[in-house]
Order: C-alpha cells, then sequence, then structure tokens
C-alpha cells in the first residue's frame, strides 16, 4: 500500500504571503516523511477530474518562497460545492492522487468549500484551513489579522501616500476605491494610517442609516466644503470598494453590465464605482457653483501580489508550520490561528454562521476606539457643525446656501433619524 500524501492548494484571490505558507508546510511534512503534492489552481481542475494538473513539492522547490508574492501553486476561485457533482468529483480526485490530508489557504469561501470536503469525504480526508485574505474579514479572535492585510496595507498606504501629495501639488481631489468585499478593514487601515483626508467604509451604513448614492455624494461633497472653509481644494477619500452591494437595487443595476463571481458576488472589481461616484458628485457640486477636479483611482491588484512584509512573512511561515503539524498529528476540521504566540485551532463546527450557513465575516466594529479614533482624524462633516452657528454659517457661505438650507440639504448626512432630502 503506498503512503498516503498531504496536498496543498489556494483559493480564492491573491494575498501576500501564500508562497510562505505553502513553503513552511511543505518543508514540516517532509521532515515528517510524509510526501507533499501542490495542486495547481485551487479546485478548478480537480472538481472535473483533472488530477495532471498537481506534481510533487520538494524543499529544494519551496525553500525560498517565502521571500516572494503571488502563488507558485495558481490560484482560482472555482467552488466545488455549488454542484453535487464537482463536490464528488473533488473527493475522488483527492483520492486518486493518493491525498487523506489536506491544507487549503484561503478567505471565507474557500474555508467553507474546505468546511464542505471534510464533512462529505466520510473520514477519508482530513482538512486544514489557513485563513488569507488582504480583506481582513474572517472571524479571528483577539483582532487577529488575516495573513496578506497588513502587506496590502503598508503597500497601500505607500500609494495614498503619494496620491496626497499629487493632490496638494495640483490642487485636485482623489476618489481611491479600496478592496473590500463586505467589510472596510482595508480601507479604514489605509485610510488611518496614511492620513488620508477620509475614509468611507460599509459598516457605517447599519439598520436605518442605508446608503443612497446621493448620501455617498453629499457626505463627500460635505467633506470637500468642510476642506474648503481651511483654504485647501486637495483631498484624498478612500472608499472601500463593499460600498456598492449596499446601493438600492435599482442603482446597482443602472451600472454596467454586473458580473458575479462563482460564489454568486457581484464582482465589484468589473464595476465602474469610481466612475458612478465622481459623476454623482460632480452633479452635486455643480448643483452648488462649486469648481473642483476630481480623479478617481482603484487600488488592490497592486496589493494582492506584493512581497510580504517581514510581519506576514513570518506569520504565515508560522500558520504554514502549525497546519502540517496540526493535520500529521491527527488534527482535523479546523482553521489555524494564532493566538499570543501559541496555535489555536478553531474548529469547522464553531465557524458558521448560523443565519447565512457559511463561515462568518468580520466587520469593522464602528463603536470601537479604533474605529472612534480614525473618525475623529478625517475631515468631513459631523454633528457637531450643525451646532455651531457659526461654523455652520461658513460651511453655508461656500455652498451658496442659507444655514437653514444647508442644514435641510447635508445634516441627514450626520444624523440617520433625518429624512433624505428630495
Amino acid at each position: 500500500m503506498k503512503k498516503k500524501r498531504l496536498g496543498i492548494l489556494v483559493g480564492g484571490g491573491p494575498a501576500p504571503g501564500i508562497n510562505s505558507v505553502i513553503g513552511a508546510a511543505t518543508i514540516r511534512a517532509i521532515l515528517d516523511g510524509v510526501e507533499v503534492i501542490g495542486i495547481q489552481d485551487g479546485f478548478k481542475h480537480i472538481m472535473r477530474g483533472d488530477i495532471e494538473k498537481s506534481r510533487p513539492l520538494t524543499i529544494r522547490d519551496v525553500s525560498r518562497l517565502h521571500f516572494s508574492g503571488g502563488s507558485a501553486l495558481g490560484i482560482a476561485r472555482d467552488n466545488p460545492t455549488k454542484k453535487a457533482e464537482h463536490l464528488e468529483q473533488s473527493i475522488e480526485s483527492l483520492k486518486k492522487l493518493e491525498i487523506d490530508k489536506l491544507i487549503t489557504i484561503g478567505g471565507d469561501d474557500t474555508a467553507f468549500s474546505a468546511l464542505t470536503i471534510e464533512k462529505h469525504a466520510g473520514g477519508q480526508i482530513r482538512v486544514v484551513h489557513v485563513p488569507k485574505t488582504i480583506d481582513n474579514d474572517l472571524d479571528l479572535p483577539q483582532g487577529m489579522p488575516t495573513f496578506g492585510f497588513q502587506t496590502a496595507r503598508h503597500v497601500g498606504v505607500n500609494l495614498v501616500k503619494n496620491l496626497m501629495v499629487d493632490a496638494h501639488t495640483t490642487s485636485r481631489w482623489y476618489y481611491v476605491i479600496s478592496m473590500g468585499r463586505k467589510a472596510g478593514h482595508l480601507a479604514l487601515g489605509i485610510g488611518k494610517a496614511a492620513g488620508a483626508t477620509l475614509s468611507i467604509i460599509p459598516e457605517e451604513f447599519q439598520g436605518a442609516n442605508r446608503l443612497t448614492m446621493r448620501k455617498l455624494a453629499d457626505i463627500l461633497v460635505g467633506a470637500m466644503i468642510k476642506r474648503l472653509s481651511y483654504g485647501r481644494k486637495d483631498g484624498v477619500a478612500i472608499l472601500a470598494e463593499g460600498l456598492v452591494e449596499l446601493l438600492d437595487h435599482e442603482e446597482i443595476q443602472a451600472m454596467d453590465d454586473v458580473e458575479r463571481d462563482p460564489h454568486g458576488h457581484i464582482r465589484l472589481a468589473e464595476i465602474n464605482f469610481n466612475s458612478l461616484v465622481k459623476r454623482a458628485v460632480l452633479n452635486r457640486l455643480n448643483e452648488l457653483n462649486i469648481k473642483m477636479t476630481i480623479i478617481g483611482k482603484n487600488i488592490g491588484y497592486e496589493l494582492r501580489c506584493a512581497d510580504p512584509i517581514p510581519f506576514d512573512m513570518e506569520y504565515t511561515r508560522d500558520l504554514g508550520h502549525c497546519a502540517a503539524e496540526f493535520i500529521l498529528e491527527g488534527g482535523n476540521a479546523a482553521m489555524v490561528s494564532i493566538q499570543e504566540g501559541r496555535f489555536v485551532p478553531l474548529f469547522f463546527k464553531n465557524m458558521l454562521d448560523p443565519k447565512t450557513g457559511k463561515t462568518k465575516i468580520r466587520m469593522v466594529d464602528i463603536e470601537s476606539e479604533k474605529y472612534k479614533i480614525g473618525l475623529r482624524y478625517m475631515l468631513r462633516l459631523l454633528p457637531e457643525d450643525f451646532e455651531d452657528e457659526k461654523t455652520l454659517k461658513k460651511f453655508a457661505g461656500i455652498a451658496g446656501l442659507s444655514p437653514d438650507e444647508f442644514r435641510k440639504q447635508f445634516e441627514y448626512t450626520v444624523n440617520p433619524e433625518l429624512p433624505h432630502p428630495a
């Protein structure tokens, strides 16, 4: 009987540190005498019965992988849980490859695929998942970041810092759309660290505080008016791409053709959200006879395959080592986490959101000091701006409105209880 093997695959989108996980897990397994098979392009091929795009990994292959971005095993978003035949074929392919231990590297969707594979394999395949996403939205304890987030933020901050200098030099505004499918961690993290003029994230718009394109435009226009009151015609606003999913269905459909990925999510990167926001803001500025130059910029793809910074390099090597050691010692059905310097398995059964049946998503806590501090350093309209008559008069004058009319048009952006202007 042939010796069973350890398989490694990567799903979802790229994130800095993938190669570090692959390298560390491979080395740990081989040193224990276990063969390692690298599965190319996530579930894409094995869910269709193709096992030819898998190859043995050696220590020589991976010993210096931790320095580089990207994925030596490629990556794909193909989802084996959508169809029963794809799920069955994935399990059958792993058996043909003589893999009884599988390490998956990915975000919340890949984690759900890993969970489902393990559940339907009938004990024949043990699975461990390593959480990866620059969105930082996997529900890890104690605020631990998902790997790749810190590197993505680091690179994003440098890009935004350059845009801030350009904005000041040329007296213009930049609207930067940051990746983050559901949560605003990356947009807020970049904005806070860089000292951007303001960041706007999906978590702000909960319950009655619904988001419309008019409201988003008025938040931005309000910030621009406030900035003008300080004699500045420049600024950089960071907007989380997940804001687009909060817009009314009709507003989304009014955009260009909306594409969805295999998991059913809107392909946010394919929607020209920046153009839509810019157009709405310019229309509002024209109504107020305010002239401003706005440049749209999307950042995300520039961040995902960056070489990992030392934090992520060390963090991901620890995760890869712990994933391999855990599964080699009989561990199963868990996600890897490092808490206070120690490995702690997060078991799949505790990861599911009872409402969705899928892995839980971590959102930004807008009641936390971390968010409140970020908000205080932003330049945007605040409730106190409408309580000070002198300030209100100044802003109204810039907008060419009476104080009462300015209040009528903009106060609702800071008070969810007020109705939207007609």
